[in-house]
Order: structure tokens, then sequence, then C-alpha cells
């Protein structure tokens, strides 16, 4: 078991070292483009901080084990809600934006159902992983249309602009620094995190299987805490630098993306059937949390550390429910 440790340390400390450098050069890569900071977020930062269950999720498809890639995507998506988003308000409340709670907030939350009910009727073909990467498509169209339309981006807006104008740390590094520095920057950073997932789930799954474990509750818990890596280093970086509402845009922003793009994705390369005890407990389960943080967030637009607390205990709950 000790063979297994190695790449789970050497992977957290690739996966934090890249998403700081991945975010730090897109973010100054559409300062010097002239862009949107707001497509950067939903193109290079978005899918960048997503690969991890990317790769994960369409490996597993393909060598047979289902229960890893779509525990993959329900357990991410439950990790970030509790784990994430309520670590992230314990150390700073989340402040939410109005705009972001209306639009992403009310997606996410569509699309986690969407998908519990999908898994529960049909098999996971390729005609359903199309019609999930389509629905992404136009979600992200639809929010770049919005956004230029109106200067209000929601959710992954908010983020991206907390990052370029408020992070005191990025505006100086970035301020001699060519657009081509910056793209490199962003390329290293996203290398650094895809070699990271891969050593961290690798390490993960020969240490829970030397155990015993299930493939779906490997899934469902060390695999999609390890993918989420990126996410949690950026949503407590945040935290710590007193930018609340990153953290809100990081997780709902990221759930979007794990359920049409990864899911879909996946289906997309690996048609199979969700296993029945994601089914039954776990997508309810992942619909349940979305719409709790949904509801927490309306309460005065901010996750307070009251709300942060049951977030955290619910996640401890959670894995103490499905855990052999």
């Amino acid at each position: 078991m000790i063979d297994a440790w190695a790449p789970i340390l050497a992977g957290l400390a690739l996966l934090i070292g890249g998403g700081d450098l991945l975010v730090r050069g897109a973010v100054q890569a559409a300062e010097r483009i002239g862009i949107s900071p707001l497509m950067i977020g939903l193109t290079l930062v978005g899918f960048g901080t997503s690969m991890p269950e990317l790769v994960t999720s369409v490996q597993a498809g393909l060598s047979g084990s289902p229960g890893i890639a779509y525990g993959n995507v329900v357990g991410s998506n439950i990790a970030n809600i509790l784990l994430i988003a309520g670590v992230s308000a314990l150390i700073c409340p989340i402040v939410v934006a109005r705009s972001a709670l209306r639009r992403d907030a009310v997606v996410m939350l569509l699309v986690a159902a969407a998908f519990a009910g999908l898994a529960a009727l049909a098999p996971m073909g390729r005609l359903t992983g199309a019609g999930l990467v389509v629905a992404l498509v136009a979600y992200l169209w639809f929010v770049i249309r919005q956004e230029r339309a109106t200067a209000v981006g929601g959710a992954i807006h908010d983020k991206s602009l907390a990052l370029t104008e408020t992070d005191a740390g990025l505006a100086p590094a970035g301020g001699g620094r060519s657009l081509a520095v910056s793209l490199l920057v962003a390329a290293v950073g996203l290398g650094l995190v895809v070699a990271g997932g891969s050593l961290l789930v690798d390490g993960a799954v020969t240490l829970a299987r030397g155990f015993g474990i299930s493939e779906t509750v490997i899934g469902l818990t060390i695999v999609s805490v390890g993918t989420s890596m990126p996410e949690l280093v950026t949503s407590v970086i945040a935290a710590l630098k007193r930018q609340g509402d990153v953290a809100f845009g990081n997780v709902v922003g990221s759930n979007i993306y794990n359920v049409l793009g990864i899911g879909g994705t996946t289906a997309l390369i690996a048609p199979s059937v969700v296993p029945q005890e994601l089914v039954r407990f776990d997508a309810p389960v992942m619909v349940g949390v979305s719409l709790l943080l949904v509801l927490f967030a309306a309460t005065g637009l901010r996750i307070a550390r009251r709300e942060a607390a049951v977030l955290v205990a619910g996640y401890g709950a959670y894995v103490w429910t499905i855990w052999p």
C-alpha cells in the first residue's frame, strides 16, 4: 500500500501548482487579447479544471467500469457542493450574485435533475450523450450572448472578474507578461492538472482496491474528490484571499460541466448503463444537495458559516452512508 501513496502525494502537488498556473495564465491571456474574461473562464479554465474528471470517466467507460465513470460525475457534483462550497464558506462566507443565482444555479439544478431522470429511464447511449453535449454548447452560447448584451455574466463571469480585478497577486505578475508567455503558463498549468489528476486517481484506486472496496464507491468518493482537486484548490485559495464569490461560480460552473460535458462525452465515446445503486440513491442525493445549495444561496444572497457547517457535515454523513 505504500507504493500507492507516492502517486497520490505527487498528484496533489501537481494539481495545486497546475491549477494556480492555469487560472493565472488564462486570465492574463484574456486581458492581453482584449476579450471577455467570461469567454476564457467558460473555455480554457472551465474545461481545464474539468479535464481530470473527463479523462477519468472516459477511460473508465472504455474499460467497462461504468461505476467509476458515472460515479465520478455524480460524486464530483456532490463533493463540489457539500465539501468544496462548504469548506470555502467556512473560511470566508460566499457572496452570491443575483444573476448567478437566477441563471447558473437554476441551470445546475435542472441538469442534475435531467441526468437523474435520464439515468433512471434509459441507458446512457450515444444519442443521450449527444443531447447533453449539445445542451452544454447551447448554454455556453446563451451565456456569452447575454454577457455581451447586458454585461452580466453570472457565476463564471463573476469568478473571472474577481480574479482580474481584485486579486492583487495576479495583476502585478502579469504586468509585463506577453501573450505568448501567458498562454504558455496556462498550457503548462493545464498539463500539470491532467498529469496530477491521473497520478492521484491511479494511486487512490490502487489503494482502495487493496481494501476490497467496490468500483462504484471508489468513483463516488476517492476518484470524485481526487479529480475535483483543481476546483477545491481554486475555491480555497479564493476564500483565503476573501473572494467568496469566486467559490460559488467555480462550484456551479463545474457542476454544469460535469453533467453535460463529462457525462455527455462519456456516453458518446463509451455508451453504458448507469449502475442501479447510483440511480436509486446517489443521483437523487445529487439533485437534493443542488437544491439545498440554491436555497442557501437564496437566503440573503450569501452562504454563511452556519450553512457551510451544514454542508460539510452533510458530506461526512454521505460518505459514512455509502462506505462499506
